[in-house]
């Protein structure tokens, strides 16, 4: 394909998902459509408003009994549950209580009903199934989703031959799949500010989070630091590249929580801290 890149979007879990379609091997409007598939898929499973979603399930029912999970499913939960531990606490799915509280995804749980248990979940990998410690547990999957349905939709674009493509969720998250004709990769800025740094991305994901970039009436940051059940009000933002968006999702949250790497930083991934506007910069890959 030569030209302009075949453009397509839809809504899903509370943002838009887009992509750049550049070239490929077969059909890329199919290629495409069965993408925006795949995310209108994860979409209604794991949708905190849904009522009928898996993820609304889960916090319905799973204080009372165990709920089965498929494979792909159980790998999301078990990402979650070990990026918790690698970020000292910074990144936790039992978070939708103080979400709701802060005004943020009221329709996960009600503010009064829950609080935050870092180990109020329990993932049984024999039986693939999920736990919670009790009614007070509600989950929310805001920080890890949206980059697992880049990934998902990424597999299905280069299972139908997509060999340049860029797909990005509310423009925080992005996968790369090869680079623009003639181009190191797909250049990324890290925020909207004039100078800001460009990432080019090449069959890689990059995920950037900003405390700052939504706010509630009290002027609060939309990202909650589960130790404290507070919003996080430090400025600036983090930024993840790595070969996950999962990861990268749930680890730029971690970070903007943080304002540092932890020693569990993974390997693979690199992380750029960006903590304000008169602050210096900081880089650095994982260690093993």
């Amino acid at each position: 394909m030569t030209g302009a890149p075949l453009r397509l979007a839809v809504a899903a879990m509370g943002t838009r998902f887009e992509l750049a379609l550049a070239a490929g091997r077969g059909d890329l409007l199919a290629a495409g459509e069965a993408a925006l598939e795949e995310i209108e898929r994860l979409h209604g499973r794991f949708s905190r408003f849904a009522p009928d979603s898996l993820l609304s399930h889960i916090n319905r029912t799973a204080w009372r009994s165990p709920v089965r999970l498929d494979r792909e499913t159980f790998e999301l939960f078990t990402d979650a549950l070990d990026v918790r531990v690698r970020s000292e606490g910074a990144f936790d799915i039992t978070v939708a209580p103080a979400m709701a509280g802060a005004g943020f995804a009221d329709s996960a749980v009600r503010a009064g009903d829950g609080r935050l248990d870092a180990g109020g979940v329990r993932l049984d990998a024999a039986a693939w199934t999920i736990a919670c410690a009790g009614p007070h547990v509600a989950l929310d999957l805001g920080g890890i989703a949206k980059g697992h349905a880049l990934d998902c939709a990424a597999r299905t674009l280069r299972a139908a031959g997509v060999t340049s493509a860029l797909l990005h969720g509310g423009t925080s998250t992005s996968v790369a799949i090869g680079a623009p004709d003639g181009a190191a990769g797909w250049g990324i800025a890290i925020g909207d500010a004039p100078g800001a740094p460009v990432v080019m991305l090449r069959d890689a994901a990059l995920s950037v989070s900003d405390a700052g970039s939504q706010r509630t009436a009290t002027d609060d940051g939309h990202i909650m630091d589960p130790r404290t059940g507070a919003a996080v009000r430090r400025s600036g933002r983090a930024s993840v590249t790595g070969p996950s968006a999962r990861l990268a999702d749930a680890w730029s949250t971690a970070l903007a929580v943080l304002g540092r790497l932890p020693d569990g930083f993974p390997q693979g991934f690199s992380a750029r801290l960006l903590p304000g506007p008169e602050s210096t910069p900081h880089s650095s890959a994982g260690a093993a």
